[in-house]
């Protein structure tokens, strides 16, 4: 089903061409008095011009400075829908560029922001999302994200938000979980992760599956991965027709498979011809953990029996371009070859 885009445009009495625009440093203060003044358009507008002047790099650095970041924090509970929907799009402006995340993440925007997670309007609850993304690929920044609670939310909200906000939830998740995935297991991350798997959108079945690589890189996430019967599911995206899709899936297969339960649940789900499909296709991106998989499952009798049959698919892969796919397949062939 379709779903409705996020608009940003503004009510039509905020006409953004009559917002005092700052230029300079001495500006930056007067719209900073803006900002705190009671004053309801005064707000908006110098909210808007702030939206403007931000996307410079320098003046982030300035409004940094100046102390901006404690006012527009203050605005984030705001009663109006505006002042809440400018203010966050100032604060995703200010998180592309490193010294702006930098001052969020020092300011302890993290956690002023987690109370717009139910906002009414969707273009609050995106700004925010956008926000937490590209915090989180900062290791301070995930770390804020898994201090401040906000791990078992961002998985209920999997479930109900927008797919666009989906997207952003699902980057978020992916680097925060590479740090610590405790707070998303209990939060039953890893059966809404299985059924995003199957969702008609592409980012999210891709991104779903980059979430449970990170959550299959840690021991406690193999054993719920393999518990909550993902692993099947994984093997059936092995041939999905877009590439990202197949090397998320592979490489959060490679991953399960470390496991002894792991490697049983794929060979009985016939794990190894979609994955020698992935070894054979020259051009594809997934060869790689395609490879690094089945090298997993020859350590098994049943698996190191039936590669014996496949021998040639690796030994093509020794006269590939990738230094990384020619060793993983020395790795393969020697591991398909050792006898007991």
């Amino acid at each position: 089903m379709a779903q409705p885009r996020i608009s940003a445009y503004l009510p039509p009495d905020i006409d953004p061409t009559k917002a005092a625009l700052a230029f300079g440093r001495r500006a930056l203060p007067k719209l900073n008095e803006e900002l705190q003044s009671p004053e309801l358009l005064t707000q908006q507008r110098a909210l808007v011009a702030l939206c403007d002047l931000v996307h410079d790099p320098e003046k982030v650095y300035q409004a940094v400075a100046l102390g901006f970041l404690d006012s527009l924090k203050a605005l984030l509970v705001h009663e109006d829908q505006t002042v809440r929907q400018k203010t966050t799009e100032v604060l995703s402006v200010m998180a592309l560029h490193s010294i702006g995340r930098e001052g969020l993440i020092r300011r302890g925007v993290i956690s002023a922001l987690a109370g717009l997670l139910d906002d009414p309007a969707d273009i609050c609850r995106r700004n925010t999302h956008q926000v937490f993304d590209m915090l989180a690929r900062l290791p301070e920044g995930a770390g804020g994200v898994l201090q401040a609670g906000l791990i078992p939310p961002l998985v209920l909200k999997l479930e109900t938000e927008l797919d666009e906000i989906q997207e952003l939830i699902l980057g978020t998740l992916s680097n925060c979980l590479r740090v610590e995935v405790s707070g998303a297991l209990a939060a039953g991350a890893v059966p809404v992760l299985k059924e995003k798997l199957s969702h008609p959108s592409t980012a999210i079945r891709s991104k779903a599956a980059w979430v449970l690589l990170e959550i299959s890189s840690h021991a406690e996430g193999k054993i719920a991965v393999f518990e909550e019967e993902v692993i099947p599911v994984l093997l059936s995206l092995l041939e999905d027709t877009r590439p990202e899709v197949q090397v998320n899936s592979a490489g959060a297969l490679m991953f399960a498979l470390v496991t002894p339960q792991g490697r049983s649940s794929a060979l009985g789900a016939e794990a190894i011809p979609p994955l020698l499909t992935l070894v054979a296709e020259e051009t594809s991106k997934a060869r790689l953990n395609a490879i690094k998989a089945l090298t997993l499952l020859a350590e098994l009798p049943r698996g190191r029996q039936t590669l014996q049959e496949h021998r040639d698919t690796f030994q093509r892969c020794l006269l590939d371009p990738s230094e990384a796919v020619q060793r993983a397949a020395e790795i393969a062939i020697a591991v398909i070859d050792w006898k007991p």
